[in-house]
Parts: structure tokens; C-alpha cells; sequence
């Protein structure tokens, strides 16, 4: 079923590419509807799984139905052969998707008779195609109804930060950069960036082995890696951070991602220079968070012999970074839309081959935009040693005058004002605050913050006090 979600999806994104190249609006809704047929429900021996596939919205503008019927008739035929037409869905199931964005531009419904559908490891599988389908294609809003084996439920997947950004051949995509992740307590309200700031790579032309040339690929191929590093932490310079994910996904010339393992990105990490990047080991995660996650995910695995006082008294936040790799093709001698579909699925097809005949100059530009994505974030280890070294000297001279002081008048004024009892609880409390202070410095961005904040400076009296 999900092969044949995506050959619907790439006849729909392949109609409305061309506003994406103008510049046109590309937002819209796209609604599937899944329900099961299953004749013998106890066992569920034949569960035969309907499936419409809706789209209205700017994004699908100028998509005519008569003229796709030849287009139709060739994705069929390259359907599983257990794969036929069924009667189109109760229109009160569409009309509250047509209230939402007007008019139908596309609908085509069919059945797949196969019992692992009605399982829920294979909506897991579906719903995470469909977050990945979403980060690339964020102004499209995804409605998912299902209702398997009596059992209904809605799952809508909508962005709430979006970014244009524009590749090499011109062609501008909506990226999700919303930062899910919730910010420290001790960050004032509004100054928490919440979106991430991708970075456009270079394109790097591949090419294309004889052996895929004699199934009929042909034409110019390239790909172009663009990166997101989330949460943002561009305000707080002084803040230590800790990269400890790394997600690569791979979209086709369609912008639909490409799903299942890939050997070459699992076998990636072992060829990197972590040591250039400033990372101690990156590994592949185990199968099963591929499959949850949707692409191929890397572990980040700090280095064991940090030193964990210093690590403790460091507020330290945790980042992930997203690896897109945008496939793109153009051949002259290919226009009609059967035969942009046909070239997509001998790139899909044959993509391990292409992979690894551009091995080198793909682990070259995988590192060179590691390297740089991950330069500032290796200057602030830098600027942490220097500011734990300051950090120290303060520390070590605010106690001593503490200490060595006569006045005990002076000394439980300081003890009562760091509400603490000795000098060793003094020395504790004085850390964690200098830290507090030093660590969450506030630096505005013109780019993370679209409007002027409102800073309250009373917010900073209780902590400025106790220094």
C-alpha cells in the first residue's frame, strides 16, 4: 500500500512541479482515507484495504482529470497486480475537506487485498512516510483517516513554522523548520528561537553507471544536501551544546522521500572524519529506529573521558541535525508525465548503484557540510573552556574573600543571601549562579526573532542580587 501511496503522490507532485519552479503558492490539503473490507473478521484471512487519495489547494492547481487518464492508466498497470479500483468513499467523508480547501482537483480510490495492512506496525511505517513527506513539502496539510477492523481514528500532519528555500535548478521547496523542543526553564518568555535555520549546500552532479544507462536511465543526475540543526540556540552564545542525533532522508525528483534501508548511508559513518567534525564516534541506530523515524538515523556518542564535574555544572542542550538529500534530474529527450514517473522509479530502482559509483565525492560533500554546520558549535566548545577558566578564577576569588574574611557580620550576610548554611554549600550555590548568569546571556537575532521581544529586566534582579 505505501509503494502505491507513493506512486499517487508522485503523479500528483510531478503536475504541480511547475509552479513550484514559478514561485506560485504551493499550499493546499492532501486527504487519505483507509478503510478495511474483511470477510472474515475473526481471523482477518482476507483484509482488503480501500484507499482514496484527495488533493485541492493552490499546490494542485491546473490539474485536469481528463488529461491524467492516460497517465492513470500506465500507474495502475505498474500497481501490484492485487491492486483494482473500488467505489469512491461517502462524499461526507470529503465534504469537510472540500469546506477546508475548496474544490477536489484530484481523487482516485483503490484496493489492496493484503493482511499486513491491518496491522499496527504498517501504520506506523505509513505515518512516518507521511511526517517525512511533510518536512520537505511543509505547506501541504495531510489528513490521514483510517478506520481498520472497526477501529477509526484521525491523525492530521500540519506545520507550524515553515522556511522557502531554493535549490540549484531554481526550485523552491517548504521545508519544516519548527523547533519542537521546549525551552529551559530559566529562558525568559518570547526569547526562545523556535524554528531552525537550514543551510543550503552546494550541487553535486552524479554520475550514472553503464549498468543503469542499459535499463534506460538517462540525462543529467544530481543531488544537493541541505541541513537543519535544531534547537536554535543562536541567542545564548555561551550556552554548551551537545549533538546527539543525526537524520539523513532522501527525496526523489518528485520531492517524496525514498524509503527503506539504504546500505550506503548505513555504512557512511564508519568513512567520516569525526575527529575534523568535532565529534568522538557516530554510529548507525538499530533497524527499528529506522523504521520509526523514517530514514537512515546516526547516534552521536560523546566522548567518555570529558570531565564530569565540569560537565555537570554546565547547562548543556541537546541538538539534532537533519541531513536532506535532494535528488534531481533533467533530460531533454523526457517530457510526458508517463515518462517522468517511469525515469523516477529506474532512479528509485537503481539508487544503492548510484550511491556507490559517486562514493567519494559523496562522503567528500557529506563531511564538507558537516564540517560546516557543525564549525560554530565546535567554536563554542572552544569559548566554553575559556569561560570555565574565567568562571574558576571568579569563583576561587569570590570564596577566598568570603573565607578569609573577619567580619562575621559580612559572611552570614552572604551566607543568608545565598540562603546556605556553610562555606561549602556557599562555594556550590555561587557556581550553579555565576553558570545561571553566564551561560544564558541573551543575544538577539534578527533572524530567529521575526518581531521585537519584550524584555523585562526585573526577570534578572533575583539572580543579578545573588552575585
Amino acid at each position: 500500500m505505501l509503494k502505491e501511496m507513493q506512486q499517487v503522490l508522485r503523479l500528483i507532485m510531478l503536475m504541480g512541479k511547475q509552479r513550484q519552479k514559478l514561485g506560485l503558492r504551493t499550499g493546499g490539503g492532501l486527504l487519505l482515507l483507509l478503510w478495511t473490507d474483511t470477510e472474515v473478521s475473526t481471523q482477518k484471512l482476507n483484509c482488503t484495504v480501500n484507499c482514496t487519495v484527495a488533493a485541492a489547494g493552490p499546490w494542485c492547481a491546473g490539474i485536469q482529470m481528463e488529461a491524467l487518464q492516460p497517465a492513470l492508466v500506465r500507474l495502475k498497470e505498474s500497481m501490484c497486480p492485487c491492486v483494482w479500483p473500488c467505489n469512491e468513499p461517502d462524499p461526507e467523508e470529503l465534504s469537510a475537506f472540500t469546506d477546508l480547501y475548496g474544490s477536489l482537483r484530484f481523487l482516485l480510490s483503490f484496493q489492496v487485498k493484503d493482511t499486513r495492512h491491518c496491522t499496527s506496525e504498517w501504520q506506523a511505517h505509513l505515518e512516518a512516510f507521511l511526517r517525512t513527506f511533510t518536512l520537505a513539502n511543509a505547506g501541504i496539510q495531510i489528513h490521514l483517516k483510517l478506520k481498520i477492523n472497526q477501529e477509526a481514528s484521525l491523525r492530521e500532519f500540519s506545520v507550524k513554522v515553515k522556511r522557502r528555500v531554493a535549490l540549484a535548478d531554481q526550485l523552491l521547496l517548504t521545508l519544516d523548520v519548527t523547533c519542537s523542543a521546549p525551552p529551559p526553564c530559566c529562558v525568559k518568555k518570547g526569547c526562545w528561537c523556535v524554528r531552525g535555520h537550514p543551510a543550503i549546500g552546494g550541487r553535486l552532479p552524479l554520475s550514472i553507471p553503464p549498468q543503469t544507462m542499459e535499463q534506460g536511465l538517462f540525462g543529467d543526475l544530481s543531488v544537493q544536501v541541505v541541513t537543519l540543526l535544531t534547537p536554535c540556540l543562536l541567542p545564548y552564545p555561551n550556552v554548551a551544546t551537545e549533538l546527539t542525533h543525526i537524520q539523513v532522508l532522501v527525496y526523489n525528483p518528485s520531492n517524496i522521500p525514498v524509503t527503506g534501508p539504504s546500505g550506503f548511508f548505513q555504512k557512511l559513518p564508519a568513512v567520516l572524519d569525526c575527529q575534523e567534525l568535532g565529534l568522538y564516534r557516530v554510529y548507525c541506530s538499530s533497524f527499528k529506529d529506522l523504521v520509526y523515524s523514517g530514514g537512515t538515523v546516526y547516534t552521536v556518542e560523546k566522548d567518555s573521558w570529558d570531565d564530569p564535574e565540569q560537565e555537570s555544572s554546565l547547562p548543556t542542550v541537546q541538538q539534532s541535525l537533519l541531513l536532506f538529500f535532494f535528488l534531481q534530474h533533467s533530460d531533454p529527450f523526457t517530457s510526458q508525465l508517463t515518462d517522468l514517473m517511469a525515469t523516477e522509479m529506474l532512479i528509485e530502482l537503481h539508487l544503492e548503484d548510484i550511491l556507490n559509483n559517486n562514493r567519494q565525492a559523496l562522503v567528500a560533500a557529506v563531511q564538507t557540510e558537516l564540517r560546516n554546520t557543525l564549525k560554530s558549535q565546535n567554536h563554542r566548545k572552544k569559548q566554553q573552556e575559556k569561560l570555565h577558566a574565567a568562571a574558576e578564577v571568579i569563583l576561587g576569588s569570590s570564596m577566598s574573600i568570603v573565607s578569609s574574611s573577619s567580619n562575621m557580620d559580612f559572611r552570614n550576610a552572604c551566607l543568608s543571601r545565598m540562603k546556605v548554611h556553610d562555606t561549602h554549600e556557599l562555594a556550590a550555590s555561587l557556581r550553579e549562579s555565576l553558570w545561571r548568569v553566564t551561560s544564558w546571556k541573551f543575544v538577539p537575532k534578527a533572524k530567529c526573532f521575526s518581531t521585537k521581544m519584550e524584555v523585562h529586566p526585573e526577570n534578572d534582579e533575583p539572580t543579578t542580587a545573588e552575585i
